[in-house]
């Protein structure tokens, strides 16, 4: 059947120009994954089936009864493509499975994998075995022989993914993805079938028919992961638009050459081929033009697509800026682009850290780019974007400088809005301070008198020398008890009032001061109270008032977490253009959960705390201009260390 044998010379060209295709695909990604790398061999595999076939087919055309060469050739194109086929199919789907959806698979499997290797192993261990027993039979016999065992390995590989693929379209949330792996279980079916009827009725009246219907449906798994790396950019394959441009002109050029072969082979008896090749080619000279009409306008609006796209990323980009959060436009912005484009790392840093490596692309194999984000003319950050394996495209690099063209104004749009949340909520903390500080003005007018009365009245009792030991003994607690009272209400006056900041203050000379007030209170605790201070004073811009009343809670506070005696150290150093102050002891330490509590108002852990000691030390602190942070534990489970950094006065800065 004339017709039969033009439709397989069809489907069989077919299949290895979609199957080299998607190899130079691959490799051009290069994204270095075991799965990418099993893929390859397996879209080589194929390729080299039909390679193998086609080149028997075309010597048949040529010579009509194929050289020695040519036909042992074709068979072992044929051969070397199907001699592994059966275990990397199984591998690449385990592979799929385990790196790209993120499933457990069980290591029986995977085993399994690597034991399915050993059967073509030995398949070509017994044929060279065969052939060194039979030296007669020669190369073609030990082909032939090998033949039934590689005819066998395409519908086996193809029932063996078919499971597979509908497992993973089972289990899939995507519905991309289900889709995909629908239509590829479906077209592993269809080439199955065919095969495993031409391997049990070789000899059957309508092989021809079923060998050319395979042809075409082999052709299928390649177009329809072809269509979905284009379509749908699976594996992220599609975002690579000049690699995929690059491909279809290269084909289309291999085409119309072979063409052009052909033609010159038919018009030979009437014209010279050199004639009707030079006719054919100059041909594309007046087609330029047509062509151009009609790829033009397809070009103009995949271009205005994707500038679309792009301009629609910024508005993300701005919307995500008013939320009013640098660290979270930061990192929206690094998986946007990265999803935009197919790239594999994205990284922004603002402002630029010198200290930090510059980015490399997964296994070295891909292309960097490192684009600078200007403000005014000078740099504010830097965006650097990580490719797999090929090359950015100008297309890919041009939305990247507009993206970082952009992003300077949604970041300053950010720390704006920032500030005016930072701005609103100080208003409203001092706002909320305002009352308090009333109502704790109000508080202490009317309980610190009668306060005072009833601890005179009782002192007065005291210095009676009749008065029984055990009312003398009631008495003195009562005027312990008001005396505790009256240092709560100091506390809270202390909280709700703002601290007068500004001044220039000696922090040596005022830690080594307040250090000293609690040495009798250490020595009657049993603890050693240490102070490291550097060879000159450090000047910070404070409050003195404000910076004795942090000192003193903060040593209160460690001497008070050691009740059997202990160390409390209090150092000063200067750090850059700020001072640091720390204050550690070597108490039971303050757990995870409790960390990120200790400085609320009204947060304690003591039985006869107030909770508003850290918390006046953090708002203190803030007011000043400056930070404090705890660390715990510091050594063997142990240890509390409280961190305050201070600003310089003017004087010192320069």
């Amino acid at each position: 059947m004339h017709y039969l044998f033009y439709a397989r010379l069809i489907g069989l060209t077919a299949g290895t120009l979609v199957y080299l295709f998607l190899l130079a695909l691959i490799l051009g990604h290069r994204r270095p994954r075991l799965f990418e790398r099993l893929l390859f061999f397996v879209m080589l595999s194929l390729f080299l089936v039909y390679a193998g076939e086609l080149l028997s087919l075309n010597s048949q055309m040529h010579y009509g009864t194929a050289p020695e060469f040519t036909r042992l050739f074709s068979l072992a194109l044929f051969e070397l493509g199907t001699v592994f086929l059966i275990p990397l199919v199984f591998q690449t789907h385990v592979e799929y499975i385990r790196q790209i959806q993120k499933r457990g698979v069980a290591a029986w499997v995977q085993y399994a994998g690597i034991t399915l290797y050993l059967i073509p192993v030995f398949a070509v261990t017994a044929a060279a075995l065969a052939l060194r027993n039979h030296p007669e039979w020669g190369i073609a016999a030990s082909l032939h022989a090998l033949l039934k065992t590689g005819s066998l390995s395409v519908p086996v590989a193809c029932l063996i993914a078919t499971p597979f693929q509908v497992g993973i379209a089972v289990w899939t949330d995507d519905s991309t993805e289900k889709r995909l792996f629908r239509q590829l279980a479906l077209s592993s079916l269809l080439v199955a079938l065919p095969l495993l009827f031409i391997n049990a009725f070789p000899v059957h009246p309508g092989i021809d028919f079923v060998v050319t219907a395979t042809a075409l449906t082999g052709i299928l798994p390649g177009i329809i992961l072809i269509y979905f790396s284009l379509r749908h950019n699976f594996l992220d394959y599609g975002a690579q638009r000049n690699l995929v441009y690059a491909l279809s002109a290269t084909f289309l050029a291999l085409l119309y050459l072979a063409l052009v072969r052909r033609v010159s082979g038919w018009l030979e008896p009437v014209l010279p081929p050199e004639a009707t090749a030079s006719f054919l080619l100059f041909t594309l000279i007046f087609l330029f033009e047509p062509l151009e009409r009609v790829i033009g306008p397809a070009l103009h609006r995949a271009h205005q697509e994707r500038f679309g796209r792009v301009q629609k990323l910024a508005i993300e980009l701005q919307q995500q800026a008013r939320n009013g959060n640098v660290a979270n436009l930061v990192a929206f912005a690094e998986q946007r682009v990265r999803e935009e484009f197919g790239l594999a790392v994205v990284r922004i840093s603002v402002p630029r850290d010198p200290a930090l490596a510059p980015l490399e692309s997964p296994g070295g194999l891909g292309h960097v780019a490192r684009l600078p984000l200007m403000k005014d003319g000078g740099e504010i950050g830097l965006m650097e974007a990580a490719t797999t394996g090929s090359y950015l495209t100008g297309e890919t690099s041009a939305a990247l400088e507009f993206l970082a063209e952009q992003l300077p104004a949604g970041i300053d749009l950010c720390r704006l809005i920032e500030d005016k949340v930072q701005l609103e909520r100080e208003l409203a903390e001092r706002e909320r301070l305002a009352v308090l500080g009333q109502m704790a003005a109000n508080v202490s007018h009317n309980l610190r008198n009668p306060l005072s009365s009833m601890k005179t009245v009782i002192q007065v009792q005291l210095e009676n020398p009749d008065l029984p030991i055990d009312a003398r003994r009631d008495c003195a607690l009562v005027v312990n008890e008001i005396d505790r009272m009256s240092a709560k209400l100091t506390q809270l006056l202390r909280y709700a009032k703002p601290s007068v900041n500004g001044e220039r203050v000696g922090a040596v000379a005022l830690a080594r001061q307040t250090a000293s007030l609690f040495g009798r209170d250490a020595e009657r605790r049993s603890i050693r109270l240490e102070f490291d201070q550097p060879r000159e004073e450090i000047q910070v811009l404070a409050s003195e008032e404000a910076l004795g009343e942090v000192l003193s809670n903060l040593i209160v506070n460690a001497m008070e977490a050691q009740p059997d005696g202990g160390r409390v150290r209090v150092a000063l150093a200067r750090n850059g253009d700020s001072a640091e102050i720390r204050v550690e002891d070597d108490g039971p330490g303050i757990s995870e959960q409790l960390r990120g509590k200790i400085f609320q108002p009204y947060f304690t852990t003591k039985t006869t705390g107030t909770g508003l000691g850290l918390s006046i030390v953090a708002r203190r602190v803030a007011e000043m201009g400056g930070t404090v942070s705890c660390e715990s534990p510091l050594r063997n489970g142990t240890g509390t260390r409280f961190r305050l950094t201070l600003p310089l006065a003017k004087e010192i800065a320069n």
